[in-house]
């Protein structure tokens, strides 16, 4: 399997790192001619979903994106990822409410950034996912699901009651960092 890792900003070397530990051949996508290549896996990383989401703008690389995802190409993504492709986005804020998610919006859930504290406030923790059980699960300013919106979307782990992995299609998105733990499978 060939995965092309976004790797316009965050956490892309240990998506890359993880993928190969997979049996993936990887490469990163900075620019708009690394959209050329074939592969078969689009694998988004943590970081600043702001920062990645004006990137992409920027670089040109959001439009072919989002109608490649659109089309039904796999996604792997890990918090900014999943940020960038809500639905819709829970904002208690000056806003309040949810708005509409600012990026893609493709998968029917709604997030809240940063909802389980700033940097400070990141933990681990051992869980479930996906039927398999003790799977440790490392949360970095990691966002909260806190609404889903279709009865599609199919949920593999969850924290306090709360989802924190879902698959959605040929979506898998994550709250917290699998990439950052030696024990976790795709």
């Amino acid at each position: 399997m060939k995965v092309g890792v976004l790797a316009v900003q965050g956490a892309f070397a240990e998506m890359k790192a993880f993928w190969r530990t997979q049996g993936a051949e990887t490469f990163e996508i900075r620019q708009l001619p690394d959209l050329e290549r074939d592969f078969d896996m689009l694998a988004m990383p943590g970081g600043e979903s702001t920062v990645q989401g004006k990137l992409l703008n920027d670089l040109g690389l959001f439009a072919p994106l989002k109608a490649r995802i659109a089309g039904g190409l796999p996604v792997f993504a890990v918090c900014a990822g999943l940020i960038l492709l809500a639905e819709k986005i829970y904002d208690p804020g000056g806003r309040g409410g949810t708005r509409p998610g600012k990026w893609f919006g493709v998968l029917p859930v709604t997030v809240r950034r940063n909802a389980y504290g700033r940097q400070l406030g990141s933990f681990k923790t051992v869980g479930a996912f996906d039927g398999t059980t003790n799977v440790p699960m490392t949360f970095i300013r990691a966002p909260a699901i806190t609404a889903i919106s279709s009865p599609e979307v199919e949920v593999l782990s969850e924290f306090n009651g709360a989802p924190t992995a879902v698959r959605w299609r040929g979506i898998t998105a994550f709250t917290w960092h699998p990439e950052l733990n030696q024990r976790m499978r795709a």
